[in-house]
């Protein structure tokens, strides 16, 4: 499209979102909020700083392929694990959406965490609501330079901070400082580092609303989880039209005009800047701001609380609302029972893992004195935090005899591979026959597993 055809010449087709000034707010969501807020950012900073188990709580060590959570450590053969907590995470999302709506967006996604923080410090250093913009509007003056470059250098250095955990969690924390200050860490930790830090000022700083308005997916496809029974953040339509200003003392219903006084502090304290008199919104992401300020000034009114409240369209409309409802009981009860299965079986999987591949070269071969020999590959893993060694035996089948080389001893969380060969007398059967193969440790019996495989034998007594 031209310039001629769609806007005056020299116009921009595009127009600039003007900058949201949040107004602080009180009450009891707020409250909710901040602890939110303070409860998973301490998470977030202080658990790789906490051993466990002689390991950092929480580590993802890609290199050596091993995650440490909290004293249980995952190999890449547990991903299952992981798949099923991605799943729990989706249905956690679809029941709390269906249950209240964005509580997810207003108070423990990211964008909202870690925004909420660098407020915390602009209005810190340049003051409230009013003084941010009469601030921004002012010329450039010596009081201006330094408010905005203390503002600008605590926002880089909770960036930086914010980076350097993340790259904390993949790389144990103490090490990674360690090599900053030797000045020797690699490329891979300084990118992400880099990355990370960039993302978080970025996104917390200057991006803010906007991430959530036009880059968040969730906003398009939450409509799909709603219901008109959901709880959602609603202006009460009737109650409070026609809206007007008018003293404290007037009486609204000589003036006509209903509970609304049209202050627009709803308007003021939504991080998205959006109006919620206007009805739900993709933007609105369920903060809760609008609804402390509006019974603030409901009370200073003398007016009844809930102009502005979680409530269901249904009960707006004054019909009857269920919380619990099908497809809120059908998330809830798949959520618990994946949840509950994950858990269990983490807590109670057996720390030894055992593989035993047939050798591929050939199918069997002869001994001189006419037993039969089946030549395997045999991995170990000791998951336990304590060298282990294990004992092997093919229960139900005396008269076959094996060797293992070298000694199948492994130290802690460590990976074993071994010759593996089974030995069976010419008439053992016939042709392929599936054995069990017990693997168990020494020192403790109750760490073993059973492996299934095959023992390959001549056809009719026949050699190879």
């Amino acid at each position: 499209m031209s310039a001629e055809a769609g806007a005056p010449a020299g116009e921009s087709l595009y127009r600039k979102e003007p900058k949201v000034y949040p107004r602080d707010v009180h009450g009891r969501y707020a409250r909710l909020r901040r602890i939110a807020v303070l409860v998973l950012l301490g998470m977030y900073y202080i658990l790789p700083w906490i051993n466990w188990g002689g390991h950092q709580s929480v580590l993802f060590d890609l290199p050596g392929r091993k995650f440490y959570i909290f004293g249980l450590t995952f190999w890449p053969q547990d991903f299952i694990y992981l798949a099923l907590l991605l799943i729990a995470a989706g249905l956690t999302l679809f029941f709390f959406t269906a249950l209240a709506g964005r509580l997810w967006c207003g108070y423990a996604c990211p964008q909202t965490v870690w925004t909420e923080v660098f407020l915390w410090m602009e209005k810190w250093v340049e003051g409230d609501r009013n003084k941010r913009m009469k601030l921004d509007k002012a010329p450039w003056t010596a009081n201006k330079i330094w408010r905005k470059s203390l503002k600008q250098f605590l926002w880089v250095s909770f960036a930086l901070w914010t980076g350097f955990t993340f790259v904390g969690f993949f790389t144990p924390i103490r090490e990674f400082g360690q090599n900053i200050l030797a000045a020797s860490i690699g490329p891979w930790e300084t990118f992400w580092w880099i990355f990370y830090s960039f993302a978080t000022y970025g996104n917390a700083g200057f991006l803010r609303e906007q991430v959530c308005k036009y880059m968040c997916p969730y906003a398009r496809f939450q409509s799909a989880m709603f219901d008109r029974d959901t709880l959602i953040i609603s202006y009460d339509l009737e109650r409070g039209e026609p809206r007007g200003g008018r003293r404290k003392t007037a009486d609204k219903a000589e003036l006509g005009l209903g509970d609304c006084i049209d202050c627009t502090l709803c308007v003021q304290v939504c991080p998205t800047g959006i109006d919620i008199r206007d009805g739900l919104q993709t933007e609105c992401i369920a903060c809760a701001a609008c609804v402390d300020v509006c019974d603030q000034v409901m009370d200073k009114m003398g007016y009844e609380r809930g102009l502005v409240r979680y409530t269901t369209e249904n009960a707006l409309e004054h019909k009857a609302s269920r919380v619990l409802r099908p497809r809120v009981v059908i998330y809830g009860v798949l959520l618990a029972a994946i949840l509950g299965s994950t858990l269990w079986s983490m807590t109670h999987r057996t720390p030894l893992r055992a593989d035993l591949l047939r050798d591929r070269n050939q199918l069997y071969r002869e001994l001189p004195d006419g037993r039969i020999e089946n030549v395997y590959t045999l991995k170990l893993v000791n998951m336990t935090d304590a060298a282990q060694r294990y004992v092997i035996s093919i229960p139900g089948h005396e008269n076959l005899t094996w060797t293992v080389s070298p000694e199948p001893t492994l130290e802690a969380e460590q990976v074993g591979r071994y010759s593996f060969t089974i030995q069976a007398p010419r008439d053992f059967a016939a042709g392929s026959v599936e054995i069990d193969v017990r693997f168990e440790a020494e020192s403790n019996p109750g760490i073993a597993v059973d492996h299934k495989t095959r023992m390959l034998m001549p056809i009719n007594g026949g050699g190879r």
